[in-house]
C-alpha cells in the first residue's frame, strides 16, 4: 500500500533503527549517495532495495527517486535515516491513504524531535510540517534552504497529525554543528534571494507560515536572541530541562550563523557591484580616449628655424 524511500550517506549508525521500524512495509528503497561506511551492507541485510546516485540537493534527489526507482505502490513515504516510525504513525498513514479522495495528492507529516530521550515538544515548536507522503505522479519537490519543500502539486495536501520520531542529534554535537554550519550557507542564500511571499507569514497553515516567518524575521537585528527567547521562554522550552536549554542555545546559534552569512552575502554582492561598475567606467573611459584624439585636430608644432 505504501512504499518508503530513505536517502542516505554514511548512515550506518542510524539506519538500523529506521529500517527496524519499517518491518510493516514490503517495499523499502534506500537511495544512497556514496556512503563509505557500512550503510549499503546494512540496507541489503534488512532486505531494502539499494540504489546509488550522486547527491546534488535534497529536492533533486527526491525527484530522482520518484522518477527512477522501481516503486511498487501508489503512495510514497520519504524518511531520513535518523527518523523512526511508530505503530501509531503507521496506523495513521495507512488510514489516511485508504480514505484519501482522488483529489488528494499527498500529506504533510510532523515529527517528535528527540534529544537524550526527551521529546522537545515546546522547544521545537511542535508540530512542524514537511511534505513527506505523496501519491506517485502527483507531486514534485523543489529545493529550499538546505532542504526541500513541495513544488508542483496536482491536488490538495492533507495533514497526518500523528508524529514519527526524529533523532537529529544521534551522531553527536560535533557532527550536528558541522552539518548546520553547512546548512546555514544554503539557508542564508535562500532567505535572501528566494524568500516566501511576506503574506505567507499570516497563513493559518504552519507549513506555509513558518518558512516565511524565518525568512523575514532573520532580517531583524537581534533575531537569534529573539529566537532563543521565543523557544525557551514564551514556548515553555524551559519545561524540558537541560536538553531543552541545550537545544534552544544551539538553534539560536544556527540562526546567528544564518544572519551573519546573509550579511556576508550582501557585502559580497555590493562589492561585486562596485567592482563591476568600476570596470564599466574604465571601459567607457578607454573607449572615449581614442575618440577624443581622433576628432580633435591638433595644430602642427612650430618649425625650428
Amino acid at each position: 500500500m505504501i512504499s518508503v524511500i530513505i536517502l542516505t550517506k554514511n548512515e550506518e549508525r542510524d539506519l538500523p533503527a529506521c529500517l527496524t521500524s519499517l518491518r510493516w512495509c514490503d517495499d523499502v528503497h534506500v537511495l544512497d549517495s556514496g556512503s563509505m561506511d557500512g550503510t549499503c551492507e546494512i540496507a541489503r541485510s534488512y532486505g531494502a532495495k539499494l540504489f546509488q546516485h550522486p547527491f546534488q540537493s535534497f529536492g533533486q534527489q527526491r525527484n530522482f527517486a520518484l522518477d527512477y526507482l522501481a516503486i511498487q505502490h501508489e503512495w510514497v513515504l520519504f524518511l531520513d535515516a535518523d527518523e523512526v516510525t511508530t505503530e501509531q504513525f503507521q496506523a495513521s498513514i495507512v488510514s489516511a491513504v485508504k480514505t484519501a479522495g482522488d483529489d488528494v495528492a499527498g500529506f504533510y507529516c510532523c515529527w517528535k524531535m528527540m534529544l537524550e530521550e526527551t521529546w522537545l515538544k515546546h522547544c521545537d515548536n511542535f508540530p512542524k510540517w514537511q511534505f513527506r507522503l505523496l501519491r506517485k505522479g502527483r507531486a514534485r519537490f523543489v529545493d529550499f534552504g538546505h532542504g526541500q519543500k513541495e513544488g508542483e502539486v496536482q491536488g490538495s495536501i492533507g495533514y497526518i497529525k500523528e508524529p514519527y520520531l526524529h533523532y537529529s542529534f544521534s551522531k553527536g554535537w560535533a557532527q550536528w554543528v558541522e552539518r548546520h554550519n553547512r546548512y546555514s550557507c544554503q539557508e542564508a542564500f535562500a532567505r535572501l534571494h528566494a524568500p516566501p511571499p511576506w503574506r505567507n507569514m499570516f497563513s493559518r497553515h504552519g507549513s506555509v507560515r513558518n518558512p516565511a516567518l524565518k525568512s523575514w524575521l532573520s532580517r531583524v537585528p537581534g533575531w537569534p536572541l529573539l529566537r532563543f527567547m521565543q523557544a525557551y521562554v514564551f514556548s515553555l522550552g524551559f519545561l524540558e530541562g537541560v536538553p531543552g536549554l541545550i537545544y534552544c542555545i544551539n538553534m539560536s546559534y544556527h540562526e546567528f550563523l544564518i544572519q551573519i552569512k546573509m550579511r556576508e552575502i550582501r557585502r559580497g554582492e555590493r562589492s561585486s557591484t562596485d567592482s563591476q561598475r568600476a570596470i564599466e567606467e574604465e571601459a567607457l573611459s578607454a573607449q572615449s580616449e581614442p575618440y577624443y584624439k581622433e576628432h580633435i585636430r591638433l595644430e602642427p608644432e612650430p618649425s625650428q628655424t
